[in-house]
This record gives structure tokens, C-alpha cells and sequence, in this order.
């Protein structure tokens, strides 16, 4: 098989021009996928939510560790929803949902026509992009706390206690605010780079570069949809990791959705798909 094209002659998707309300109608095909895929789909928000649950025992007491690790699941979780991409895309073309659609989705990652094309090490790479910026924000986080906290933090309650609840200053606002400024570039580099990169033989330039246009064609969705995220998310946390079984993989799946409102792929070649 030849090589996959350079990056600079690899033409960019164009993207769609979404109304205000589209992420409502993405949460509503996703939550059909997730009824279709039943127990398929929950598994992988089980065992997010076991992951989950085991970093807040082991960290408890080592509260930068509890906060690096959750950043980083938060971050790589694009990475991680591959295969409900994959049981949403087989839903799509008629195909058989199964565990063999997800043994052959991981597989193909291994296999040489994929490797060839690229795929395999995209999605390595980004992955590997996306873990280094969840470590950069925790660590500038830490400093931020470390510096300005009036006391020492070393636990979730130290930290609700001496930055959220503190009424003396504006912690708490700059520390948001400084999440925000670092979580919107993540946010515009990913939000369809990876479903992208599963369906259409591309590279991780014209990947990311896809998102930031999607993004910056649809700043009032986009936002909505990321504020969506951020508040499913918070809930699965808030319930003892318990929601994250039904949020992680209706976040998947509606994130597959968003995919294909937002991007016209049809100029890129398909990669194979799981029969």
C-alpha cells in the first residue's frame, strides 16, 4: 500500500455551520446509540467509573496526585471513547453491534493497512499530546494553589475549605479562570479530531486543524456543547463515580454525532470498517 499523502497536500474537511441548539439533538442521537449498544456501551462507563473510584481511594490523602490523575482522564478521554465512535459509525452504516466490532476496532489499530496509513501513530501521538497537556495544567494549577493558598492543601476538603469556601479572596475565580484559558485550546485541538482520525485517512494536522475550524465556525455550540460536557461530567463525579456509567458512553456517542453535523469528511478516503 503507498504511503499516506504529505500533510501539506492532505485536503482539510470543510465544516458545517450548526444552530445554537444542535448539542441538544447530539445527546438525543447519542442517548439512542447508548439504548441500542445497551450493556456494550455501559461497560465502558463502568469500568471509567471503577478507574475512578480507585484513584479517589488511593489518592485521598495525596490530593495533587487525586487532581492529576482526573485531569488526565478528562484530557485522554477522546482517546479512550474510540470504540463507542466505532459501535455509533457501525449503528450508522447498518452494521452488526457486537464484541467482536470492538475486538476488531482495537485490533485495527495493529493491523498494517491502518499502521500504514498513519492511523496507528495518530492516535498515539495525540493521545500522548493530550496527557502532556493535562500534566501541564495540573502542574501550573499546583503552583497557582501552592503560591496564593492561605494554607497548606493536601486534601479535597483542604481544598474546599481554603480555596472554593474562602470569602477573603479571588482564588477560586483565578484558579477557574486559569482552567478555562488552558482547557479552551485542548477543547478546540480535540472535540472531533479523533473521530475523525477513526473514519477517514488523514493526518493528526489536519485532524486538530479541523477541530479549531469547526470551533471557530461555531463558537455559540461549541460552547454550549463544551459546558454539556463539563456539567455530565461534574454529576458523574458528584454521584460517587456512579453516573460516569451512563454519562461516559452517552458522551461518546454524542460526540460521534457531533462529528458528523459538524464535518464534511466525504473528500477524504474511508478507513476500513468492522464487519
Amino acid at each position: 500500500m503507498s504511503p499516506p499523502p504529505a500533510a501539506s497536500s492532505t485536503p482539510v474537511p470543510t465544516v458545517n455551520v450548526v444552530p445554537l441548539t444542535a448539542p441538544l439533538q447530539w445527546l438525543v442521537l447519542g442517548s439512542r446509540d447508548l439504548l441500542r449498544c445497551g450493556c456494550l456501551s455501559l461497560a465502558h462507563g463502568a469500568l471509567l467509573a471503577v478507574v475512578g473510584l480507585v484513584l479517589m481511594v488511593l489518592g485521598y490523602r495525596h490530593f495533587w496526585l487525586l487532581a492529576g490523575a482526573f485531569s488526565g482522564f478528562l484530557v485522554v478521554a477522546p482517546v479512550l471513547a474510540t470504540s463507542l465512535y466505532a459501535m455509533s459509525r457501525a449503528i450508522e452504516h447498518g452494521g452488526t453491534i457486537g464484541w467482536q466490532l470492538l475486538r476488531d476496532t482495537w485490533l485495527s489499530w495493529q493491523q498494517s493497512r491502518f499502521v500504514e496509513s498513519g492511523g496507528y501513530w495518530c492516535l498515539v501521538r495525540f493521545g500522548l499530546l493530550l496527557a502532556l497537556a493535562g500534566t501541564g495544567w495540573v502542574m501550573t494549577s499546583a503552583a497557582l494553589i501552592t503560591l496564593l493558598a492561605p494554607a497548606p492543601i493536601n486534601s479535597p476538603v483542604d481544598f474546599l475549605r481554603h480555596v472554593v469556601a474562602a470569602h477573603d479572596n479571588f482564588l477560586f475565580e483565578a484558579w477557574l479562570a486559569m482552567g478555562g484559558v488552558l482547557a479552551a485550546p485542548i477543547f478546540a485541538s480535540s472535540v472531533v479530531a479523533m473521530p475523525l482520525l477513526l473514519e477517514r485517512r488523514t493526518n493528526l494536522l489536519v485532524a486538530v486543524l479541523t477541530s479549531w475550524r469547526v470551533v471557530l465556525a461555531n463558537p455559540g455550540p461549541m460552547s454550549l456543547w463544551a459546558a454539556v460536557i463539563m456539567t455530565l461530567v461534574l454529576v458523574g463525579f458528584a454521584t460517587a463515580m456512579l453516573g460516569l456509567i451512563v454519562v461516559i458512553p452517552l458522551l461518546g456517542h454524542a460526540s460521534w454525532h457531533a462529528y458528523r453535523a459538524l464535518v464534511n469528511a466525504g473528500e477524504l478516503p474511508e478507513r476500513p470498517r468492522s464487519r
